[in-house]
Parts: C-alpha cells; structure tokens; sequence
C-alpha cells in the first residue's frame, strides 16, 4: 500500500468521503487521490515522492505556478508581523484598489473569504436593492454552495451526479430559475413568466464548472440588455475567469458592463479569499454605510490579502498574459491534434490560460450538450496521464489551468504522455 492510499484510508475514518471539498475524491476516475505533499513551480509532488506536472493549480488560483517566490515572500513577511487582526490593514485598501483599477464595472469591493461568500453576498445585495426574491442562474454554473445557488450546478454536482442538494428547502429553491446556457429565448421568457419579481441573473460569463463552454456571439449583450429592460441585476461569477482570462476578467475580454462581479481564487495568491464589487450606488447599500447586512471576522485576512497584492502586481505587466496565451495555445492544440490523429472524438475550447476537452463528438454549448462526454473515457484518460506524471482534474466537467512557472518541456510531456493515453483509449 502506498502513502497516498494508507493516508487516504485514515482520513476517510474520521473526514467524510476523506476529502474537505467533494471535487478532490477520484470516484469519477476510479482512482485514489494522491496525497499532495508539497508543490514547486508547474508541479506537485506527493507522499510516494512521485513528481506531477500540474494542471489543476489548486482549481485555478496558483496563475505564478506552485510557491512563487514573490508571494511566498509576501506571506512571509507578513506572518511576522501578525496573521489576524479582526480590524482595517492598509493591505485590504491595497487590494481593494488594484482590483477596482483592474476590473472595468467595478466601482467599490467588498473583501470577503471564498468564492461561495461572494456570490452569496452578492445575490443578497441584489435582492436587497430591487425589493425581488427570484434568482435567474444556468444549468451548469457552479456559484458556491449556498442554497440559492445549488440549484442545477455543475462542478462535484456534476461529477457525482447529485440533482441539487438535500438540505435545502423546496421554498427556497423555487425562488431559483435555472435556464440552459446559451439561450437567450429562455431567459426572455422568464422574465415575462415572473414579471417584476427577479432580482438578478449571475452566471459565469465563461462557465468553468460544467468543463469549458464559450458563450456565443451576443449572449452575453443580449442577458445585459434583458436585465436592464426588467429592472434585475446582472452578476458576473468571475472567481475562475477573474485575472485568468485577462488582467481585467471576461468582462474586459468581452466589453460586457455587469452590475455587480464575484472574484476569488487569485486575487489571493494561493490563500482562501473572495471579493465582490459593482456599481457603488448598489454597493453603498451594504452596512455599515447601508441597510444591508454581511460580514466577515475574517474578511481581508492580512495573510490573503498580501498573498493576492504580490500577485497581482507580477500580473499587472502585459507580457505575462502573452506569454500564458501561447503555452496554453501550444498545449491545447496539441492535444486537439493528438486526439484527431488517434480517431478519439473530442470537442474543446479555450480562453486565455484555461483550456477543456470533451470526449465528445457533438457540439457542446450548454449542460446538456456537456453532459453527452464520455465519463469513462476521461476516467481511462486520466488515469494514464497520471501514470505517466501529469495532474488534471479527475472530472470531465472541470477544467485545465496553465502556469507561468510551466515550462516547454513540462509541456511537451504532457503531450507525449496525451498521445500515449489517447492511443490506449477503448
């Protein structure tokens, strides 16, 4: 037995599944989860001493690769200084200012401690300011856990095929509306279905969590001019696509004006964080200036927030989004090729520096269409690749990330060991 397994059978004694995050249990693959010991550069390296290109990035967050040197400094640095102070640090105003620079509609931001808490902050502020109770989402978009938002969510909903979540009340859920992806004539007839009653429409303009689905051409302008026209909010779930796709997120990217926007994942540079932000008229509403209630004891945590500044200060230079377009490019193509020169079906897309692939031969633009991959296919995928050495997400309906820290080489093994795996595939 190795490490990995005999840890992993002891966690399961005593942490349910053995896993904090249902997404890192393997069922989906039939496999184990390897025991991460540390991480450096493009790669993990687990308890058996055996070395993983990573393409995981801890879900999206490490953009700079495993213990950038930068980061690490920062987070040393202000370790020794204190790790919580439960009051303001120069450093949220830092943050809080980068990321409104950054990030075209957002005119205020909240610092709060996951992506789950900003896009369920963000939906009270919402409801809270139009008076409404109803949420428009799609089939597919994973927001976080919060009641609200796990209706028909992709991500671990997905790979483990759970309809919602037990545990949430059937009045609850009913004030959620979730619609397919790409279909403007749904959403229309929504909002003339509940008249005056929908509060906001969130969804991640580039959804993540059901594998990589690209909006099509006027999708998105369409949902801004449909949610002016009733009177909703439109959020913008940007904690995957935030600072990934482009220093200025998918809605630079696609020149879409949100009410309000969801960060996380890097913005605190490897650290649990979350933000959310929009028009101040909308964010002037939360207390203590408002009557809208959040918090967070922790919120701006001094550990997260110079983790995310250092960060985000190696992002803020052009030419490390160039240099992400063409490894992921470089990466990417590849592997559509190595799949089309071995007869394996697939569809994919990309954005920036995150990529995905379905073991599919139809066209895939919503959750539906997803949905038709061929699980046990990735599963044999997957399980090869990380024989051969190269850590992707045991789910079909994840995605990949690239790293500044991967290299040419790590790259070209990942490819060489992709057309190993595609050829051995039933």
């Amino acid at each position: 037995m190795t490490r990995s397994e005999d840890i992993f059978q002891a966690a399961c004694r005593i942490i349910p599944g053995g896993v904090n995050s249902p997404v890192r249990a393997c069922q989906a693959v039939e496999a184990t989860p390897r025991i991460v010991s540390h991480g450096q550069g493009g790669r993990i390296y687990d308890l058996d001493g055996c070395s993983y290109v990573d393409l995981v990035c801890s879900w999206g967050p490490l953009i700079l690769g495993h213990a950038h040197r930068a980061v690490v400094e920062a987070v040393r640095t202000q370790a020794g200084k204190g790790m919580s102070f439960g009051a303001p640090t120069e450093l949220e105003l830092a943050l809080a200012r980068k990321i409104v620079e950054a990030v075209p509609s957002v005119e205020m931001v909240r610092l709060v401690n996951s992506g789950t808490e900003a896009c369920m902050s963000a939906v009270r502020l919402a409801r809270g300011v139009t008076g409404r109770s109803k949420v428009i989402k799609f089939d597919g978009c994973y927001h976080g856990h919060a009641d609200t938002l796990l209706v028909a969510a992709g991500s671990g909903v997905a790979t483990f095929g759970i309809p919602g979540s037990p545990g949430i009340p059937e009045a609850i859920a009913a004030e959620t509306v979730s619609l397919p992806f790409n279909d403007l004539g749904r959403v229309e007839e929504a909002f003339e279905k509940w008249p005056g009653q929908i509060a906001c429409l969130i969804l991640e303009p580039i959804p993540g969590n059901m594998g990589l689905v690209l909006p099509r051409d006027g999708f998105l302008a369409g949902l801004r001019e449909l949610t002016r026209k009733h009177g909703a909010l439109l959020i913008f779930d940007e904690v995957i696509t935030g600072f990934r796709v482009g220093f200025g997120g998918a809605q630079e990217l696609y020149g879409i004006d949100p009410d309000l926007t969801t960060l996380g994942k890097i913005i605190g540079g490897g650290l649990p964080v979350g933000a959310f932000g929009g028009k101040a008229e909308y964010m002037k509403r939360l207390a203590p200036e408002g009557d809208i209630y959040q918090a967070g004891t922790l919120s701006g945590n001094p550990l997260a927030t110079a983790a995310g500044l250092a960060a985000l200060e190696v992002l803020s230079h052009a030419e490390v989004y160039r240099e992400l377009e063409e490894k992921t490019a470089y990466l990417f193509d590849g592997l559509i090729k190595l799949a089309q020169g071995a007869g394996v079906p697939v569809r994919g897309a990309r954005v920036g520096s995150m990529f995905g692939i379905f073991f599919t031969d139809q066209e895939v633009f919503d959750y539906r269409t997803a949905k038709t991959a061929d699980t046990r296919r990735y599963a044999a995928f997957w399980r090869s690749m990380l024989e051969s050495g190269v850590w992707l997400a045991p789910s079909q309906f994840e995605v990949a990330f690239v790293s500044t820290a991967h290299t040419k080489e790590e790259l070209d093994h990942v490819l060489d060991s992709a057309a190993t795996a595609l050829a051995g595939l039933p």
